[in-house]
């Protein structure tokens, strides 16, 4: 094992460059410190604006305190990796268009969750080739980690007031992965905030979820209420989540810097199934098994089918109404799921009030 000043930076160098071949778009180091972070967290916990979250408190304060979560950790190795997929049809053509379903960009491909994980196992592979067997842990939005902080500490980019990790090079269509360890290595210094005056990001929130700067009530997200919220959607946020199925992007479409962003190296985060340029008629039509089949290795399956009729119903009801739509709800009128039904119906009593 490397025991100088000399080798731990030279083992930081390879640990970057091996970071790039095997698709990491960046790799930034830091130290355990978030003490700055955790009055904040704590009282974003205490407000409630994490809803129906509970993992997000349960944990305490290992979520602020690595070495609490895993002993013995020290350093940081945060990653990047790029997922805005190529050749996709127009975010903002498909939101525009009621009768088509939108879903987040960051789900068009296969799961993030396993990509990432596997690609931070290997570079702790040939970490350990390099210094012999060490104490690390891997995590990708799986764990009580406070990723944005953690990468903004390594220097990747810098917390937008949307609360996503914002990069001059990149803009924000990233994921973020961690590797915990108790090696010394040295650290990356943070970088300056660089959102200025802008407040494109909160004024365009469909919801307004972004109730100040840096500052995001999860209750509202239609990120949180599409995928993290496992009852009812509120009834007087549903005319607010139009066609959005599966996530919103709408804060970082207008984020000035993803003018910037850099399209995916990774065939995994391509375009799977047509999920860019869908109706929500047809994905309405998918029984439990074609849903299981078709997402499977996908994020959306891990929502399930009752949940993501839920969310095709709010879809539907925010359509134009036409003979397909109506005939579609119709057909689910009946569902044996309670939470289906009451969106069927809240759905075809917005049709009815158009008429």
């Amino acid at each position: 094992m490397p025991q100088t000043l000399n080798n731990w930076e030279s083992l930081a160098e390879d640990i970057k460059r091996w970071g790039v071949t095997l698709g990491f778009s960046q790799i930034g180091i830091t130290d355990t410190d978030l003490s700055a972070a955790e009055p904040h967290h704590r009282e974003w916990i205490a407000q409630g604006f994490h809803g129906a979250m509970d993992y997000m408190a349960k944990h305490g304060d290992k979520r602020t305190r690595p070495a609490e979560l895993v002993p013995g950790t020290i350093r940081i190795i945060s990653a990047r990796m790029d997922y805005m997929p190529p050749n996709a049809r127009d975010s903002e053509v498909v939101m525009q268009d009621s009768r088509l379903a939108f879903i987040s960009r960051y789900a068009l491909g296969r799961d993030y969750h396993k990509v990432l994980r596997n690609r931070l196992q290997k570079l702790s592979d040939m970490i350990a080739q390099q210094v012999g067997e060490f104490g690390y842990r891997v995590f990708t939005d799986s764990a009580p980690v406070l990723e944005v902080e953690l990468a903004q500490k390594a220097g990747l980019g810098w917390r937008g007031k949307h609360t996503l990790l914002l990069s001059r090079n990149a803009g924000s269509w990233f994921f973020l992965g961690e590797i915990y360890t108790d090696l010394p290595l040295p650290i990356d210094k943070p970088i300056s905030g660089h959102c200025g005056k802008c407040t494109a990001c909160i004024d365009v929130c469909p919801t307004q979820a972004i109730i100040a700067p840096y500052q995001v009530d999860a209750r509202r997200c239609i990120s949180y209420l599409t995928i993290e919220l496992k009852d009812s959607i509120p009834e007087h946020l549903r005319p607010l989540i139009g066609n959005r199925v599966y996530g919103c992007d709408d804060c970082q479409l207008t984020c000035p810097w993803n003018r910037f962003a850099q399209v995916t190296q990774q065939d995994d985060f391509h375009v799977r199934h047509g999920l860019d340029n869908i109706s929500l008629v047809e994905l309405f039509k998918w029984d439990e098994v074609t849903f299981n089949e078709k997402m499977a290795g996908s994020a959306i399956y891990r929502i399930g089918h009752i949940q993501w009729l839920r969310n095709l119903a709010v879809g539907l009801g925010n359509a134009a109404t036409t003979p397909e739509v109506i005939e579609a709800l119709e057909h689910r009128r009946n569902h044996p799921s309670e939470l289906v039904r009451e969106h069927v119906a809240w759905a075809l009593n917005q049709h009815k009030k158009k008429r």
